[in-house]
C-alpha cells in the first residue's frame, strides 16, 4: 500500500540530489552550507520515521543553525537565458501551462479513485492520505509529460529544482517548522494558559467582546507563528470553545470558518508566512523583500474588521 512514507522518500531523494549538485558547485562560496542544509533535509524525509525523536530534534536544530548563520545562498546555476525563455514562450504559447494543469486534474481524480483501487485485497493507496498521494503522483506525471514534450534532459529539471530551492532557501521549510510549533503549543497547553490570561485581563463578559478577542487573537498568533493552522488550536482552546461556544452558545462551525479567515488576515502581514510573502518577493526579485507585506496590510486590516462584524452577526443566530 502506498502511503505518505513513500511520498516522503521521493521528496527526500530530490533534496539529496540537490545536495549533490550543490557539492559539485565549488565555484560558489556557500557550497558547503547548501550541501549540508539540503542533505540534512533529504535525510529527514528519507529516515525521519526510523531515526527517533532525539535524532530528528538534533537534525532540526542543525537546519536552524545553518539557516540562521547565513551558511546557505544561491549558487552559480546554469539556466536558459531570458531570450531563450521568451522564444519558447512564443513558440508554445499557453500550451506551456498544460503540464502544470495535469497536477490538479490528477489530484482531484486520484482523491476519488486511488482509495477504491485494491491490489491483493488491500487498497492501492492509504485512504486517509489519498489526496496528498494523488498530488505527488500528479507532480511526477506533470514532470514526465513536460520532459517528453519539451525534449528536456533529466539534468535540466534537477538543476532548475536546485535553482528554485536555493532561491527560496530556508523559507521553504518554514511552514513545516511553524506547523510543528503549533502542535507543540497545543500539547503543552498554551491554549489553556492564553485563555486564563485573556479571561483575567480582558472584559469578555459580552459575546461581542469574546468574538473580537477571538478574531484578533487568531490574527495576532498567526503573525507570531506564521501559520493560521498553528494558531487555530491555541485560540480555539483559549477563547473559541470555552466562551463563544460553551458560554454564549455560538455555532462552532461558523466560529471555526470565520476564525480561520481571521487568522489568514495575519498571514498577509507577517514575514513568518514566508511561503506567501517572502518567497514571492524572492522569486520575482523585488528590491524590497517585504514589499508584498506592505501592500497587503490595508487589505488585512479591512478583512479582519469585516470578519469580526460577520462573526458577530452570524455565530449566535444559527
Amino acid at each position: 500500500m502506498i502511503g505518505l512514507e513513500q511520498v516522503y522518500w521521493l521528496i527526500g531523494m530530490m533534496f539529496l540530489v540537490i545536495a549533490a549538485l550543490s557539492w559539485r558547485d565549488r565555484s560558489h562560496r556557500k557550497w558547503l552550507g547548501n550541501t549540508a542544509f539540503w542533505g540534512l533535509l533529504g535525510i529527514s524525509f528519507l529516515f525521519g520515521s526510523v531515526i527517533g525523536n532525539l535524532a530528528n530534534g538534533i537534525l532540526v536544530l542543525a537546519l536552524v543553525g545553518l539557516a540562521g548563520s547565513g551558511a546557505t545562498g544561491l549558487g552559480s546555476i546554469t539556466t536558459t537565458s531570458t531570450d531563450a525563455r521568451d522564444a519558447r514562450a512564443r513558440k508554445h504559447g499557453n500550451w506551456l501551462f498544460g503540464p502544470a494543469l495535469i497536477i490538479p486534474v490528477v489530484a482531484i481524480l486520484g482523491t476519488f479513485t486511488l482509495g477504491q483501487i485494491r491490489v491483493w485485497g488491500l487498497p492501492l493507496a492509504d485512504p486517509k492520505e489519498v489526496t496528498l498521494i494523488a498530488l505527488a503522483l500528479g507532480i511526477a506525471l506533470a514532470l514526465i509529460a513536460a520532459m517528453l514534450w519539451l525534449r528536456s534532459s533529466l539534468h535540466a529539471p534537477l538543476e532548475e529544482a536546485r535553482r528554485l530551492s536555493d532561491t527560496i532557501g530556508w523559507a521553504a521549510i518554514l511552514p513545516q517548522m511553524l506547523a510543528a510549533l503549533g502542535a507543540v503549543f497545543a500539547v503543552c497547553g498554551v491554549g489553556q494558559a492564553v485563555g486564563r490570561i485573556a479571561t483575567t485581563w480582558l472584559p469578555l463578559s459580552h459575546p461581542l467582546a469574546a468574538v473580537a478577542a477571538y478574531c484578533i487573537g487568531m490574527a495576532f498568533f498567526t503573525i507570531v507563528m506564521g501559520n493560521a493552522f498553528a494558531a487555530f488550536p491555541v485560540m480555539t482552546a483559549a477563547i473559541g470553545v470555552p466562551l463563544i461556544v460553551n458560554k454564549f452558545g455560538g455555532d462552532p462551525a461558523i466560529m471555526g470558518a470565520i476564525g480561520m479567515l481571521s487568522g489568514f488576515c495575519g498571514t498577509l502581514t507577517t514575514p513568518m508566512a514566508a511561503n506567501f510573502n517572502i518567497v514571492p518577493a524572492a522569486l520575482l526579485e523585488l528590491p524590497d523583500r517585504y514589499g508584498v507585506i506592505k501592500v497587503q496590510i490595508p487589505t488585512a486590516i479591512a478583512m479582519l474588521a469585516g470578519n469580526i462584524a460577520l462573526m458577530s452577526l452570524l455565530v449566535f443566530r444559527f
